[in-house]
């Protein structure tokens, strides 16, 4: 493969260069895979781990205290937006996807041989943050650059289609952590995966971005002129676009919450709320991730002919109204059909969001600043909104107010739908098939439209 994929409208009709493209998106998706399984191990594996880290407590307090930790990785993505966004705009999308990796398989492998409780005593749960802490700074750096990457890469009219195959990878990192739960749950017993069981998934996803790095290593670079030019990666140059990163900023947190609460958090609220057993809810939840990762291409192509506004509009509007009657009849339910039917629901919404989520981000922000725009209002939003998501509903539900958490969601979904209806359409105004004037189309001074 070439050092650089053009993005001229030239060589788009071009079969060896249609053929690179689509190498490069399976390259860089791969490694985004391996990330988010590695990330969301954590999260699938909290009901066994728990105890070893945090033994005083009730089922729900150690939940709650292993929920604090996961926030915590999270808001170490802002750090990793800014890290990873700033090395991308200025060394190379590739180089910053390849560091990332190398940072989420150490940050895994700490994982799966941390000492318990037991053994170190308030060390453990201190040496589970810092671990936490590596892998949140990757994955703060891994979303924006490969968002980013995944756009660039992409051929003009596909571009919805293409990029869709990021969530498809970040699904599928739970989808992969959750079977891994699922078949240890099937060899081994529920004893043996709170002794040892619960740290084989660490080493398997330690292993996976091996492979990861050597496939990233060979990715053809997308960044074009713009990140040679000083001020690339920077703040100041940032800044000129700030009221594009504040709607990023908007209807990422909605999507980022209701995200969260319908994948990570709905199998505890299965089982805590709903009273499902634990293997019942681990494969309920798998089977509807796997159709869940299987319909975003769909939602990306539809973006390609109703267009990025539309998908948003769609997405934030239906979610509004969806979040409260779906969450009440998931928590009074117990049948497994029923859930997974009620899940794919809220999940086929969300869909218009995750289908687009870094192309409808990038095509609002220039090269030389876009994978800093991108990950660094991703991470800003998903911190504050998507991390917190397990903690919030789990303080609720200790306080007794659990109904108070769907109003929540409910409500930042209705600020995504006013950031919605502001957004410019990336058709006419965006960066990467636009005239670029974005800032412009959101009431800036025409001068800082082409800054």
């Amino acid at each position: 493969m070439s050092d650089s994929i053009g993005i001229a409208p030239s060589a788009e009709n071009d079969a060896a260069d249609r053929r690179r493209r689509i190498m490069a998106i399976v390259g860089s998706s791969s490694g985004n895979l391996v990330e988010w399984y590695d990330f969301y191990c954590y999260a699938f594996f909290a009901l066994y781990f728990a105890p070893a880290f945090f033994p005083k407590g009730d089922t729900t307090s150690q939940l709650l205290q292993t929920a604090g930790i996961f926030a915590v990785g999270f808001f170490m993505r802002p750090i990793g937006g800014w890290l990873f966004g700033r090395i991308a705009d200025r060394l190379g999308r590739r180089t910053s996807m390849v560091i990332s990796v190398l940072m989420m398989c150490a940050g895994s492998l700490a994982i799966g041989i941390l000492p318990t409780y037991e053994t170190v005593g308030t060390a453990a749960p201190i040496l589970l943050l810092l671990a936490r802490m590596v892998q949140g700074i990757s994955v703060g750096g891994e979303y924006g650059t490969s968002a980013t990457y995944m756009s660039e890469v992409a051929l003009k009219g596909k571009r919805g289609f293409y990029a869709s195959f990021q969530y498809v990878t970040l699904i599928g990192g739970q989808l992969l952590a959750s079977l891994v739960l699922v078949t240890l749950q099937a060899v081994m017993t529920a004893d043996q995966l709170r002794a040892y069981g619960w740290r084989i998934p660490f080493f398997i996803g330690a292993l996976a971005a091996v492979v990861a790095l050597y496939l990233r290593r060979s990715l053809a670079e997308t960044m074009e002129k713009g990140g040679d030019r000083e001020e690339a990666g920077t703040f100041r140059e940032l800044f000129k676009h700030w009221r594009a990163f504040c709607v990023v900023l908007a209807y990422t947190a909605g999507g980022s919450l209701s995200f969260y609460t319908f994948t990570t958090y709905m199998q505890k609220y299965l089982v805590n709320t709903a009273q499902m057993e634990k293997t019942t809810a681990s494969q309920t939840m798998t089977m509807v991730l796997l159709v869940y990762m299987a319909i975003q291409p769909i939602f990306g192509a539809l973006s390609d002919r109703i267009g990025r506004k539309a998908n948003m509009l769609l997405y934030s509007g239906l979610g509004t109204l969806m979040v409260v009657p779906l969450m009440s009849a998931l928590g009074t339910n117990k049948d497994p059909l029923v859930a997974f039917a009620l899940i794919t629901l809220g999940l086929v919404v969300i869909s218009f969001y995750t289908g687009i989520s870094g192309i409808v981000k990038a095509e609002l922000f220039p090269t030389n600043v876009r994978a800093l725009g991108v990950g660094l209002s991703y991470a800003l939003a998903n911190a504050t909104f998507g991390g917190t998501a397990e903690y919030v509903a789990l303080w609720f539900k200790d306080a007794g107010s659990e109904s108070t958490f769907f109003w929540y969601v409910t409500v930042l979904l209705a600020v995504a739908f006013v950031a919605s209806v502001i957004m410019p359409n990336p058709k006419r105004h965006g960066y990467l098939d636009g005239d670029g004037t974005v800032e412009e189309a959101l009431g800036a001074k025409p001068k800082l439209a082409h800054a």
